[in-house]
């Protein structure tokens, strides 16, 4: 789990300074001041090109192909630097599954559909959710499944593989090719692993996003007298192998994305989730499907939310790059927005609604129980907490959807106004589920 934290910066050669506070206290312990490998790197890249920006920053620090924090490590449970709900509680997972499987019926129960996660972690959701899908296969036992993950981590997929696929069915792998590795699950279903969601196939699909667009990367602009000013970042003059924050000194082209009513003083806006987003519409409206999304976020409402974690704690987001996650909140406002009406959206909502919508007590119960170990039925209950307590997951994570307008009209969503518009079946999760 990640928390938030307030977060700014000033460059005092700006004409309007901007005054605040740090992204952490800045009492950082002095080994974890080291020059790694990636600050080398930006400070060459900066020396040649001059200040970046923090989208151009999150990009290098994440994912490149050589030093990027996810390409070479595995950050994910308690060696690593954060948790995430999946590897809580396998409750989590499964209600995931539960929804999916809800979404398909209610759409018909087509002959096939595909399962895209994307930034799988570990495997650890898709997983849980082809175990339900293996428990309910008298339901689904017409239908051809496949399995489809968008993952730019090597060292992830490699793990995703192990915990997702047959050990007796060997991967096939093709580094040249979109489909860089294919396997088989233990349950017979297909596996097959993408560095991008364009290059995942068409059809009647069903799209999970969790955790995952709360690391794309950020720009963030700063309201000024003279307008919004775009955040940089540079080498800082004073002190040796140290970046700092700037401020652009006139417009840039991001500026592009800020809505014109724009009321707050600072934003973050992620150009990359708007294409991802447009992507997923377009699929959804063309082929029919839905998409699940999971995050820490907001509604358009929150300010400064660019924050770094290493090994479950709060991390300066400058220093020793490449050693820690570095997030931002989802602004789910800009999302739906990018989404232009092609497909219908609903949420944000609490994730602790959308679980108890999913009938989290029910299967809470059952699990409790089916235990008779005390340590079992302890680690259900603590992890139960985790998801649910408004203090720690509860309310900080939400759950948003796209879906075609026929789901939620019951039919085509352009009717005359003579037409009565027909029931549709509610949308589990965002709607409580009636358990049968």
């Amino acid at each position: 789990m990640r928390v938030p934290v307030r977060c700014c910066a000033a460059r005092v050669v700006i004409p309007c300074i901007w005054r605040g506070k740090y992204f952490s206290s800045g009492n950082e312990p002095a080994e974890n001041n080291r020059v790694t490998p990636m600050l080398r790197h930006l400070m060459y890249k900066i020396k040649s090109t001059g200040p970046i920006t923090v989208a151009e920053y999150m990009k290098e620090v994440l994912t490149n192909p050589a030093k990027g924090y996810y390409v070479h490590h595995d950050m994910l449970g308690e060696k690593g630097d954060f948790i995430t709900s999946p590897e809580i509680s396998q409750i989590f997972g499964e209600l995931i599954g539960i929804w999916f499987i809800s979404e398909w019926i209610a759409a018909g129960k087509s002959a096939a559909f595909q399962l895209v996660e994307l930034g799988p972690g570990r495997g650890t959701l898709t997983g849980d959710i082809l175990r339900v899908f293996s428990q309910l296969g008298s339901v689904l036992k017409n239908c051809d499944i496949s399995i489809h993950l968008v993952e730019v981590s090597q060292k992830l997929s490699e793990i995703q593989a192990l915990t997702l696929t047959e050990e007796k069915i060997p991967l096939e792998r093709n580094a040249e090719s979109l489909v860089y590795m294919k396997g088989v699950s233990k349950s017979g279903i297909p596996i097959s692993w993408y560095r991008n969601l364009q290059d995942v196939p068409k059809g009647y699909s069903f799209y999970l996003a969790h955790e995952f667009f709360d690391v794309l990367p950020v720009h963030k602009f700063q309201k000024t007298p003279q307008g919004w000013r775009e955040v940089f970042i540079d080498i800082d003059p004073q002190v040796s192998d140290k970046l700092r924050f700037v401020l652009a000194p006139c417009a840039t082209p991001a500026e592009a994305f800020i809505q014109h009513d724009e009321t707050r003083d600072h934003v973050e806006v992620c150009p990359d989730a708007g294409v991802i987003i447009q992507e997923l519409s377009q699929r959804i409206a063309l082929t029919g499907g839905a998409a699940l999304i999971a995050d820490y976020g907001h509604d358009g409402t929150k300010t400064d939310t660019f924050r770094g974690f290493c090994g479950h704690r709060l991390h300066d987001v400058l220093t020793a790059p490449g050693t820690a996650d570095l997030t931002a909140d989802v602004d789910f406002h800009y999302l739906r927005r990018m989404a232009e009406e092609k497909v219908a959206s609903l949420g944000p909502i609490e994730q602790q609604t959308f679980l108890k919508n999913m009938g989290i007590d029910v299967r809470l119960k059952v699990l409790l129980d089916k235990s008779d170990d005390p340590s079992m039925r302890q680690q259900l209950l603590q992890g139960y907490d985790m998801l649910m307590n408004p203090k720690k997951m509860g309310e900080r994570f939400n759950f948003f959807a796209l879906l075609p307008h026929q789901r939620l009209h019951g039919g085509s969503h352009r009717m005359n106004a003579q037409q009565s518009r027909p029931s549709a079946s509610p949308v589990a999760g965002f709607d409580e589920l009636t358990w049968r």
